[in-house]
């Protein structure tokens, strides 16, 4: 996990920093600072920090990350998501059981895959229930603590 923290770090300088206009040229600078990345996951990446391409006034886009305002508002999104669609959580072992109201599953569950969070593996939705699978050591209940850090006004 650490790797793809630093990769994730490294992206962001490398795009605040140089004038980056395709995907193989931001691969290119990765391999040259050590990280063995596939085309797939750099892209998976660049999904996960929401790096859009913004024209650079000369006929040509470039790279650039979110500003802060914009990820605030893409993150409460995301937030009003998962509340406006979740009836109850628990969980047993590694697998937590989100409930939701019917049809609201799949929203739910992507707005939870978008929050990124660090101790989920991942989720798999039905119509109106997910079922999340936590990493190796991680708890139900700190599964929630975590959830009530991106989602306060949620409730157990």
């Amino acid at each position: 996990m650490k790797e793809r923290l630093a990769r994730l770090k490294a992206i962001k300088r490398l795009i605040k920093n140089n004038r980056i206009a395709s995907q193989d040229e931001l691969l290119t600078y990765l391999q040259r600072d050590g990280f063995d990345v596939t085309q797939a996951t750099l892209s998976r990446d660049l999904k996960l920090l929401k790096v859009g391409k913004v024209s650079d006034g000369n006929a040509s886009y470039v790279y650039a990350l979110p500003s802060d305002e914009e990820r605030a508002e893409g993150e409460q999104i995301l937030v009003q998501d998962f509340l406006r669609g979740y009836v109850s959580i628990d969980w047993s072992g590694n697998i937590v059981v989100i409930k939701t109201f019917g049809g609201h599953a799949d929203s739910v569950s992507n707005a939870l895959d978008c929050m990124n969070m660090d101790e989920i593996l991942g989720t798999v939705a039905g119509d109106n229930c997910i079922f999340a699978c936590l990493r190796e050591g991680v708890t139900g209940k700190q599964f929630m603590n975590a959830l009530k850090q991106r989602i306060p006004d949620i409730e157990d």
